[in-house]
């Protein structure tokens, strides 16, 4: 057994030196000498791994195509033979080459939606060959988003619509090309989950398909095939491990390492990193629209590195960077459950791939209707060495426990991937559910002190008296000072949640949102972000303060507030207070807690 393995690893690097060394000798055929009439063969796989050819007929060359752009062409195609009588042009031919006399022409990437022949738009290989020239990085001007607790799918969209509104609608009732949607397989996802997350992904572009696993034989070991060759399918890996998630199409051009596919983009975001894998088709499903293959990813065989108008591009034998996503599962009374997933790294991808996995974990072992608690723990590690660390509690009945967990974790993952000051890689997510199915909310009923009427610094007894889900009353006991004020001052105990919190501050600073001014303030504030599980104490009092980028300045002397208020010191306008807050406080308790009181207390 050690003997083959060796054998195995020895074969792996010879294959990838030799790589190198390999050089296209396929010819193309220009798009200036294409001609109506013209007749050639297709490759795609319609079953398995073999690749079949179909007939081309070629209709003629639209010059300046609205699809692919100005001083672009798109060539127009009949196609037949092999399933396609049957079938039409299907989901999963994006990147099918086209031949004429053995020269290739271009890949097959675009389709009339609803259209009763196998017409296909062929975008020139011309075209996707200079995609290799373009090598810079990618860049996105990331705006300055208000910090906010949860962030839903939806949210995501709406966020990222410009980028994703030309991918998820059929132009003109399908009197238009638009681009052959791209086959998003889910394998290892319960029918529930799938169907949670199909509006969104369709949305996206893709047309998500419930797959299936394959089994791989262990009875013996392979010596690896890292190759890819035109018309073999190939997926691009967003998630894999214990579920994988992986977009499919067809290999176009293959010279030496550099591997030329889809024809179209995925989302023309530029440069790239995602797992490039070998694939096998299950079959094709005939439909009245459009038909579509259903595949299974293989083995990760290098990495595409530019998604380009005219196709993506990837590298055999380098592998990317995942982000690896490690969630451990506990429910009461049963053995922990562990899973293993990695994503990709993206800036726009990456958080929707983490609410899928998480809400797909969750949705699949977890009951999705009834009472449920989840205590969460987790840490999100940056590559330079920070972290920010995950802690709370959700509760409630149906889905509403996962779905504020999952948004929570989502907009995390977000405001970090996205944000105006540095690009941060993430290295390393774990997270840690303790799940109880009962709810675990309890509402305030009253707040009682034992005096209000107190001396500055005497110590005042504070009881939170609140109700349960099913009734029962619980007390918290708890002490606060009172502040040094002079006498015959007031002051204010707050004593609220998280949520009622947060609308008084904003009263209290003016302010709807709040941006974060600078990296070190972000990863703050994520830090530190307030939990379900606490009751919180706010001191206030009658003081002048400012709130200045983000931060309360309280109980200010008159030349200090002067002084951050001069406009040769202050590089933003502040906030006047004229409520400033002296102290803060939190108690932890073992409940989602709800509800808000403000108590006047007198300075004797």
């Amino acid at each position: 057994m050690i003997f083959q393995i060796r054998k195995i690893i020895v074969a792996f690097f010879l294959v990838i030196s030799c790589f190198s060394h390999l050089s296209a000798v396929q010819s193309i055929l220009p798009v200036e000498q294409i001609k109506a009439g013209m007749t050639g063969k297709g490759k795609t796989v319609f079953k398995g791994t073999k690749i079949e050819e179909f007939d081309v007929e070629i209709l003629g060359v639209l010059r300046n195509d609205p699809s692919h752009g100005p001083k672009k062409s798109m060539i127009l195609a009949k196609l037949s033979g092999g399933d396609l009588e049957k079938t039409g042009v299907s989901e999963g031919m994006s990147g099918s080459p086209v031949y004429i006399k053995g020269k290739l022409i271009g890949a097959i990437a675009y389709g009339f939606p609803n259209s009763k022949e196998a017409i296909a738009g062929i975008t020139p290989i011309e075209e996707m060959l200079a995609i290799e020239k373009s090598k810079a990085p990618q860049s996105f001007y990331s705006s300055s988003f208000p910090v906010r607790k949860y962030m839903s799918m939806e949210e995501l969209l709406n966020i990222h619509k410009d980028v994703f509104l030309s991918f998820g609608v059929d132009y003109y009732e399908g009197r238009a090309f638009v681009p052959l949607r791209i086959p998003l397989v889910f394998n290892g996802f319960s029918s529930l989950a799938f169907e949670k997350s199909k509006p969104s992904f369709s949305r996206l572009g893709f047309s998500p398909v419930l797959g299936v696993s394959i089994e791989h034989s262990q009875d013996r070991i392979d010596i690896p095939d890292l190759s890819l060759k035109a018309g073999d399918p190939v997926g691009v890996q967003l998630i894999t491990g214990d579920i994988n998630l992986s977009a499919t199409g067809t290999v176009t051009y293959v010279d030496g390492n550099k591997v030329f596919a889809f024809g179209h983009p995925m989302y023309n975001l530029g440069s790239v990193e995602y797992a490039m894998a070998k694939a096998r088709v299950i079959t094709v499903i005939p439909r009245v629209t459009t038909s579509f293959k259903i595949t299974a990813t293989d083995s990760v065989v290098g990495r595409f590195v530019q998604d380009r108008s005219t196709g993506v591009l990837g590298e055999l034998g380098k592998l990317p960077r995942l982000i690896p996503v490690n969630i451990s599962l506990q429910n009461t009374g049963e053995e922990k459950q562990n899973f293993k997933v990695k994503i990709i790294d993206d800036k726009i991808l990456t958080p929707f791939l983490l609410n899928t996995t998480i809400s797909s974990i969750m949705l699949s072992e977890e009951r999705s209707i009834g009472d449920l608690s989840l205590a969460l723990k987790g840490n999100i590690f940056l590559q330079d060495g920070t972290s920010i660390q995950l802690e709370d509690l959700f509760s409630g009945n149906f889905d509403t426990s996962v779905a504020n967990m999952t948004n929570m974790v989502t907009a995390v993952t977000f405001f970090l991937s996205n944000n105006e000051f540095k690009d941060l890689g993430i290295f390393r997510i774990d997270l840690d559910f303790q799940v109880t199915e009962d709810i675990r909310i309890s509402h305030l009923e009253k707040v009682w002190l034992d005096k209000y009427d107190v001396s500055p610094g005497e110590i005042i007894r504070v009881k939170v008296f609140t109700r349960g889900f099913r009734g029962e009353r619980v007390v918290q006991d708890g002490a606060i000072p009172a502040p040094n004020l002079p006498s015959g001052s007031e002051f204010y105990l707050v004593v609220a949640d998280t949520q009622s919190l947060q609308q008084i501050e904003r009263l209290q600073y003016r302010s709807q949102a709040f941006v974060p001014r600078s990296l070190d303030q972000l990863i703050r504030i994520l830090n530190n972000q307030r939990k379900n599980n606490r009751i919180y104490f706010k001191v206030l009092a009658e003081k002048p303060g400012l709130f200045l980028k983000g931060e309360e300045m309280p109980n200010l002397p008159p030349s200090m507030k002067s002084m951050f208020s001069s406009p040769r010191v202050a590089t933003s306008a502040p906030t006047e207070l004229t409520q400033s807050t002296l102290v803060n406080y939190q108690l932890p308790v073992p409940f989602v807690f709800q509800g808000m009181a403000v108590i006047p207390v007198r300075i004797k």
